[in-house]
């Protein structure tokens, strides 16, 4: 199997800063979004500094003979490994400048990354804050990741809170993001890919915007051939879809199609 993905990134139309940041790198099968922490001073040099961490990182030391920056962890993936070192690699490099550049100081930003084995029959996700990785298999939504926010930390504690209490939380705050502590716990996991199956790695600004519903109906709306234009036109139509909703946030969205 083959991967094609494409990818979208635009401000929105309430901010003044694109703050997200987006990369894809064919050769390792990899993609990845970060979400500039907004509110906090410099979101936009924290996503960033994510993204350039990530592919210096990929670049140079996915090959067999490159020195890691952390200890290689046995129980998991190589591509889980790759992602989780990456991501505490960007933390720390994030971390560190905030200390040294007054202006930076504070700065933030969630991260998720997506990786495929070289024959693309699994992929493993690491993320960090609220950016989703989703999968679209069969007609079937399903969000991968569970947002790093107080409101689904919440939900994940106690399920048992009503609609009424959960509403009563702030939305927006994150408990998780790079750069903020020096250290970072990112979740990772692997699954089994099948022929046909869509991923999509997104900022808040698409799933804050556009309901599941609406991201499954533009999806398998998109006609996918196995070629370039159909998924560099769905990444274009939800990004508007994000603005037509409101706009509220920058907005970005890459997408991985399966082909067999």
């Amino acid at each position: 199997m083959r991967i094609i993905t494409s990818g979208k990134t635009d401000i929105g139309r309430h901010r003044d800063l694109n703050e997200d940041a987006f990369l894809t790198l064919p050769n390792y099968r990899l993609m990845v979004v970060a979400d500039g922490l907004g509110g906090h001073r410099s979101g936009h040099v924290a996503s960033q500094l994510a993204i350039s961490t990530l592919h210096d990182f990929f670049v140079v030391t996915v090959r067999e003979d490159a020195t890691w920056p952390f200890p290689y962890d046995e129980r998991l993936t190589d591509e889980e490994n790759y992602l989780y070192t990456g991501i505490r690699l960007a933390n720390r490099r994030i971390f560190d400048r905030a200390l040294k550049v007054l202006s930076d100081f504070g700065m933030g930003t969630t991260c998720v990354a997506a990786m495929f084995s070289p024959d693309a029959t699994s992929i493993a996700v690491a993320h960090v804050g609220d950016s989703r990785c989703l999968r679209i298999r069969k007609g079937m939504f399903e969000q991968l990741t569970r947002d790093h926010s107080l409101v689904s930390d919440a939900i994940h504690v106690a399920p048992w809170m009503t609609d009424e209490e959960i509403a009563q939380l702030p939305p927006n705050v994150i408990t998780r993001a790079l750069g903020i502590r020096e250290e970072v716990q990112a979740d990772v996991m692997r699954e089994e890919v099948i022929a046909g199956d869509v991923y999509i790695v997104c900022s808040d600004g698409l799933t804050g915007q556009v309901s599941d519903a609406e991201i499954l109906e533009l999806v398998q709306n998109a006609d996918f051939d196995g070629t370039q234009g159909p998924l560099d036109r769905c990444c274009q139509e939800l990004v508007d879809r994000a603005n037509e909703s409101g706009g509220a946030d920058n907005v970005t969205v890459v997408i991985a199609h399966v082909v067999e």
